[in-house]
């Protein structure tokens, strides 16, 4: 059986390993709300591979400068953006099954004419 993507299944330490980061950092970006691990009843902190990606992507922006605030403005634009491009391609469909019924209907309303093209050529002599 294979496990999602949004099963926590990680210990901090391990999350923090595959992600290339101290644990620390880890609880730091839970204070900044930047990620928002699972929890176990007793309290300990469960991460997904959801949430290593996360964590991923959120190195590289910190790596390419970015302080936590601007991480967090873009990774709230990236999620918007993924939301607005999901309703485009479902906007997208909808209108190409519009057209193809509209099509499809149209098709019955036409009615094929047969015409022969015949070149004059003047007056017609009789034989």
């Amino acid at each position: 059986m294979t496990r999602s993507p949004q099963h926590a299944v990680y210990v901090i330490s391990v999350a923090a390993e595959l992600a290339g980061v101290h644990p620390q950092t880890l609880r730091i970006y839970e204070r900044k709300g930047l990620v928002d691990p699972a929890r176990t009843q007793g309290g300990s902190r469960r991460y997904s591979d959801e949430d290593i990606e996360l964590l991923r992507r959120i190195q590289e922006l910190t790596n390419e400068g970015l302080n936590l605030a601007g991480v967090q403005r873009v990774l709230v634009l990236e999620a918007e953006n993924q939301r607005l491009q999901a309703e485009l391609d479902r906007t997208r469909a909808e209108a190409q099954a519009e057209v193809a019924e509209v099509e499809r209907r149209n098709r019955y309303d036409i009615v094929p004419v047969r015409q022969a093209v015949v070149l004059y050529e003047g007056k017609r002599r009789r034989r």
